[in-house]
């Protein structure tokens, strides 16, 4: 059996990877491991208990609360919140660890369980190896008034609300048009509220969330009808969230799609020239486009690549102390005032830099131009041989000599397949595909299986 836990924590299909057997024994694995600060201080231990809409939700949440308490953890029942809200409200009320059921981006029929230590902070590989393996060995009966209570967390939503508009550190979006899609998820019911707070007019799509119907052609992962949307009112902008809103992408005024790369450097730009910008420098993955790194040069801004993930982009920011990283596809850290990705706060201070700079998002998205970017994937080769041989690492050097620093070559083995990710960036994408296609044909010849 492989390892339990993914790149974000256990997640497939519910009822048949993800089922209440499941939920419950890594519930109460999860409350020996987490909570043994909590016993070492001869109290119990408390969590933080939340999920997305999907109706799935409902049954996997009810035996991750019932493994918990009959752990002998108090539980604090959130109900349906945002990711980064449940992270935010370990940390505000001094739980021991928090739980979150959510698939994020993925269709209703899939759902997750992801684990916050104290601090709401995403749990290290070797953290979540403890808990599986606790899953086989731990007894954790316990009997009488040992036995946890469940109590739902009445003002969950209020909390998170209060310390979103707080980070604005009163800036208003007093005249501000914003089309919010929020994927019938877990945005649905503190998004809108927090924009209209904030002083913006709002108009929502994406908002009726049924158990079904989260990230259905709608969110972050279809921007077609936020696009629309933004163009038919009219509006300053549009943000998109995903199913647990720990992601935002952006539309501007003409339709224009404005990713995660471009988001995140108009933040740094910001940032920077406010001086808020720890060491000067914004952490990405390799996958970002190259024009985000000439641009952050540009403006005198240091640039920190990582692995691919925001859980390395985080690693990178905790290690190192940095204020803000992400991804290209809208995972935006700003560790002021957020452990992780937060799909709301990121909209809201996109937002607020139009305000303050009196500039469209069109015109701040200008700070950065996009690389064409080509993805060929080569399957059925040996993936583990993709850095040691010779003969393509002389094709690489080739390739980056052709592009003269005005583009760039990666290429990364699949996590799970026998594939090779071929990836370049070029002034042009005719010269960005013959350059992949070159490459991919070199792979192919010296490491196919």
């Amino acid at each position: 059996m492989g390892r339990l836990f993914g790149t974000d924590g256990v997640r497939g299909l519910a009822g048949v990877d993800v089922t209440a057997e499941l939920a419950l024994g890594l519930a109460r694995a999860a409350a020996l491991v987490l909570g043994r600060s909590a016993r070492g201080e001869s109290r119990r231990a408390v969590a933080v208990v939340a999920r997305d809409p999907r109706v799935s939700g409902e049954f996997i949440a009810a035996a991750v609360s019932a493994g918990l308490a009959s752990a002998g953890v108090d539980v604090l029942d959130a109900g349906v919140i945002p990711t980064p809200a449940a992270a935010y409200l370990v940390a505000d009320t001094g739980a021991d660890f928090g739980v979150m059921v959510s698939a994020s981006h993925n269709p209703a029929p899939d759902n997750g369980i992801k684990f916050f230590a104290e601090g709401g902070r995403k749990l290290p590989d070797d953290v979540e190896d403890e808990i599986e393996a606790a899953m086989e060995t731990a007894n954790v009966a316990v009997t009488g008034r040992q036995v946890g209570r469940i109590r739902r967390f009445a003002d969950a939503e209020d909390r998170y609300l209060v310390h979103l508009l707080g980070t604005l550190e009163g800036l208003r979006l007093d005249g501000l048009h914003v089309v919010l899609d929020c994927a019938h998820g877990a945005a649905a019911g503190i998004s809108p509220d927090v924009f209209t707070d904030a002083g913006a007019q709002v108009t929502v799509i994406g908002n009726d969330p049924d158990g079904f119907n989260i990230n259905d052609g709608v969110g972050s992962t279809h921007l077609e009808p936020l696009a629309a949307a933004v163009l038919e009112h009219g509006a300053d902008l549009g943000i998109a969230h995903d199913g647990d809103a720990d992601r935002c992408l952006a539309i501007d005024a003409t339709g224009t799609v404005v990713d995660g790369d471009k988001i995140m450097a108009i933040l740094a730009i910001s940032m920077s020239r406010r001086e808020k910008l720890e060491r000067n420098t914004l952490v990405a993955t390799v996958m970002s486009n190259l024009g985000l790194k000439l641009a952050m040069a540009e403006h005198g801004i240091e640039m920190v690549e990582t692995g691919v993930g925001d859980r390395y982009v985080l690693e990178a920011i905790n290690a190192e102390g940095y204020s803000l990283g992400g991804e290209q596809s809208g995972h935006v850290i700003m560790s002021e005032h957020a452990t992780t990705g937060d799909g709301i706060l990121t909209g809201l201070h996109l937002a607020a830099e139009m305000v303050r700079s009196g500039r469209s998002l069109a015109e701040l998205a200008e700070c950065m131009t996009v690389y064409p970017q080509v993805l060929v994937n080569v399957r059925g080769v040996d993936r583990a041989g993709v850095h040691g041989d010779d003969t393509l690492k002389q094709a690489v050097s080739a390739a980056e000599e052709t592009l003269a620093g005005k583009g760039r070559v990666l290429l990364r083995p699949s996590g799970t397949e026998p594939v090779v990710r071929v990836m370049v960036e070029a002034e042009h994408v005719d010269q960005a595909q013959r350059i992949a296609d070159e490459l991919a044909s070199v792979v192919l010849e010296r490491l196919a299986v």
